[in-house]
């Protein structure tokens, strides 16, 4: 089945998680992030997958906004970094992280071919709005799925489920984007074409599911044999 319906992943496909602790060591004030931005935000990002998957598999749920703070708060106590401040900048940035550069006009693309386009997240409602509108691509985006309306965070089945039930078509007619090698992992598992967007250079997960395709950005989706 040719897929004529593109499924992107948010944060780290979409949106650079790293902007947030970037951004905030270049501003006036930023001084105490100057050398350890890259590790904070490496922190930041593993330990909220971490407690994703923790709170999938023992409960109980939380927003992603939850999730996120909590993950801030455990990585900049470990970068020693104790700033009421700082730490809500930080959170303001990161409802406004920048999109990669290229994801504008590959959008534009895939819409001017006609192609439906959707984001899967377990970013929240109120996240993914402020994301979005930030980056200037809510027109050329169809729809905007957040794991919430089923109260677990990806990977589990359900999640993915969200996407057969809003467009009534089968995963094999979807094609899922992500740069989360676990996330490309659980969308294969449950039928979709995938393309992992391999942003960390890093080895394929040792999982059941397996990337359809790999790719080094996201430029070069809408040439992709698949969707023409």
């Amino acid at each position: 089945m040719k897929p004529d319906l593109c499924i992107f992943d948010a944060y780290g496909t979409l949106f650079d998680v790293a902007g947030a602790a970037r951004l905030a060591a270049a501003e006036p004030g930023g001084a105490a992030l100057t050398a350890c931005w890259p590790r904070l935000a490496q922190d930041w990002r593993a330990k909220q997958l971490e407690y994703t998957w923790q709170r999938a598999i023992t409960g109980p749920h939380c927003d992603f906004a939850q999730v996120t703070a909590d993950a801030l708060d455990w990585a900049m106590e470990a970068a020693g970094l104790a700033d009421d401040g700082l730490r809500a900048r930080l959170l303001a940035l990161y409802d406004h992280l920048p999109a990669y550069p290229e994801v504008p006009g590959m959008l534009t693309r895939l819409k001017a071919r006609g192609l439906t386009t959707a984001i899967l997240s377990n970013g929240s409602p109120a996240m993914l709005k402020a994301a979005i509108a930030s980056a200037g691509i809510g027109d050329r985006l169809d729809a905007v799925l957040s794991v919430e309306s089923v109260g677990r965070f990806k990977p589990a089945p359900e999640v993915y489920g969200l996407v057969e039930a809003r467009f009534g078509l089968p995963p094999a007619a979807g094609l899922f984007i992500s740069s989360n090698g676990w996330d490309i992992a659980g969308a294969a598992a449950f039928g979709f074409n995938t393309v992992w967007v391999k942003r960390a250079g890093l080895p394929v997960d040792r999982l059941p599911g397996r990337p359809g395709r790999i790719l080094p950005d996201l430029s070069s989706i809408p040439d992709l044999p698949e969707l023409q």
